[in-house]
């Protein structure tokens, strides 16, 4: 396993206890609050805005505790003056998805200084020393992608297919862990002679266009290509659109995981093999629970904890548990709230949704 790998430690602690609500109303906006978080973009993954945004407001919301929630929208310069706007205006805790370990270290190193509490959230900023982390597992969520590639491959009877990897962005800790995940569950079948190690990229900052040009000199100078393991939806949905252009959609597999919209309308399509559903609302509950218990002056209580492969602390992390999606489970991501059948089942998806029991 790569240097990148979190070791995880699982410990039976419950998480925050039932938390009083304040009597303030929160808002979106700076002034007073006291709770900074920063998300990393809109552009890479449509989860930051459609599902972690919400539900953090709704969580901050329940509590009485005023948050300030803004977008760096993948700009390095704006995330270090939020976190400095923030900090000035009075946030006792951050909760920030880094843009990179470098940037996000600038930030947790000046708000620890000035007595501020950091949550790295969804991402671990490598050597930043923040207090606490909240993620899911992921190198079982690069576990789930590759163990679905082989399901998958299994079922279609391909014959020692070419595997490519398209993977996250070089400078993100967990496109590591990803990678550690699937490479973990598909390097038996290359050291076994059943699949063949085909190209090997990463995707700078996870851009979905910069993966249309990878997969296509991939798919160019590999032609063969008999599978993908794809790290997020929209680098599988980058993918898909190549293979679209060769007409072989539905014949090479192609993973993913986020459950998106998009996503999930591939899997139900038969484009792509399965995603990985992470529930982004019981993560940022347990990331809000865990801010607002830390503005409150208790302790948190997280149940696990990850070691930072930089600096080699232990991190006390909340650390929760992926999912993956087929075909015949896409109608549990609806079921747990994350996205509506109104959206999922539109046009030509609606009888995939019937067929598939979406209700």
């Amino acid at each position: 396993m790569r240097k990148g790998i979190l070791s995880v430690a699982a410990v039976s602690v419950a998480l925050i206890g039932s938390l009083t609500a304040c009597g303030n109303d929160s808002k979106d906006s700076g002034g007073g609050a006291q709770v900074g978080v920063i998300l990393p973009d809109s552009k890479t993954s449509a989860r930051w805005e459609t599902a972690d945004r919400k539900f953090l407001k709704e969580a901050f919301d329940s509590a009485g505790v005023k948050a300030d929630i803004q977008n760096a929208q993948g700009d390095k310069g704006a995330f270090q003056t939020i976190a400095d706007q923030m900090i000035t205006n009075g946030a006792k805790v951050l909760l920030i998805t880094n843009l990179d370990s470098g940037t996000g270290k600038a930030v947790i190193q000046k708000a620890k200084s000035q007595g501020v509490t950091v949550i790295d959230y969804d991402r671990l900023t490598l050597g930043g020393g923040a207090q606490y982390y909240v993620s899911f597992d992921n190198v079982k969520v690069g576990k789930l992608m590759g163990d679905g590639l082989v399901k998958c491959l299994t079922e279609k009877n391909i014959v020692k297919p070419v595997v490519a990897y398209l993977n996250g962005g070089p400078t993100d800790n967990n496109a590591t862990l990803f990678k550690n995940g699937y490479d973990g569950a598909v390097k038996p079948k290359f050291d076994s002679g059943d699949y063949v190690k085909g190209p090997d990229q990463a995707v700078p900052e996870w851009d979905n266009t910069k993966a249309g040009t990878i997969f296509e000199q991939m798919l160019t100078g590999t032609p063969n290509i008999g599978g993908v393991v794809a790290a997020n939806d929209g680098l599988g949905n980058a993918a898909i659109a190549v293979l679209k252009k060769q007409k072989l959609n539905g014949q090479v597999p192609v993973t993913g995981q986020d459950a998106t919209v998009q996503g999930l309308q591939n899997v139900l399509a038969g484009d792509q093999c399965l995603t990985v559903y992470k529930a982004i609302k019981k993560e940022s509950q347990a990331a809000a629970e865990l801010a607002i218990a830390l503005v409150k002056g208790t302790q948190g209580q997280p149940n696990g904890k990850v070691t930072d492969p930089e600096s080699k602390a232990d991190v006390p992390s909340v650390l929760l548990e992926p999912k993956a999606i087929y075909k015949e489970n896409v109608k549990d991501v609806v079921a747990d709230g994350y996205v509506t059948k109104a959206e999922l089942c539109t046009g030509e998806f609606a009888k995939l949704c019937a067929d598939n029991g979406v209700s």
